[in-house]
């Protein structure tokens, strides 16, 4: 054989890609990860529903008292307490956030910039501790604040973390303290 049919031969054996076939390929594909969206969009959207009956999250008070502890980092949600898979999705409980929260005499301020802000008055805060893990979120032990608080008839468990870890520690002693003074002024 000599080169140049070789080279001929190679030529005609090169087909292109069959376009109309990896076109539609594609958009069944797109079609089918759309799909996949809309229903966890659903899912999340009736969850919110089966948790209408939540009340409205506490705006913090006018005058909240003298920081004890401040906390810069991110708010990774909140869960029924004791079940860290059961997320809450109602009031915006179950959106992802950076936060700022401050502890007071008065109680926990949230501030989580582009989501809804709450507070939690000291009288319905129940502990806290430090956790692996949150719906959502696992990190190593004790890699995550847990602060258990009353809200309505449910007990609720809200995950967050520091941007420096070594201040969860400080946290759960004052809020574990606190929460003692708060118990003791209500008998």
């Amino acid at each position: 054989m000599t080169p140049l049919v070789f080279i001929a031969e190679a030529k005609e054996s090169a087909q292109v890609t069959d376009w109309s076939d990896r076109i539609g390929w594609i958009v069944g594909l797109l079609l089918f990860i759309t799909l996949l969206y809309w229903l966890m969009r659903q899912g999340w959207k009736w969850r919110g529903t089966l948790q209408s009956g939540l009340p409205e999250l506490p705006p913090a008070p006018e005058e909240p008292g003298e920081p004890k502890l401040t906390l810069s980092g991110r708010y990774h949600g909140s869960t029924t307490a004791g079940q860290w898979l059961d997320r809450i999705v109602a009031h915006g409980l179950g959106t992802r956030s950076r936060v700022e929260l401050t502890l007071t005499d008065a109680g926990l301020d949230v501030v989580r910039p582009g989501a809804t802000d709450f507070f939690v008055p000291a009288e319905q805060l129940r502990g806290a501790r430090l956790d692996k893990g949150i719906a959502g979120k696992v990190l190593t032990e004790g890699g995550l604040l847990v602060v258990t608080w009353a809200h309505g008839d449910k007990l609720i468990d809200s995950g967050f973390r520091s941007d420096r870890s070594a201040e969860h520690a400080d946290w759960v002693e004052a809020i574990n303290t606190l929460n003692i003074s708060t118990e003791g002024a209500a008998r």
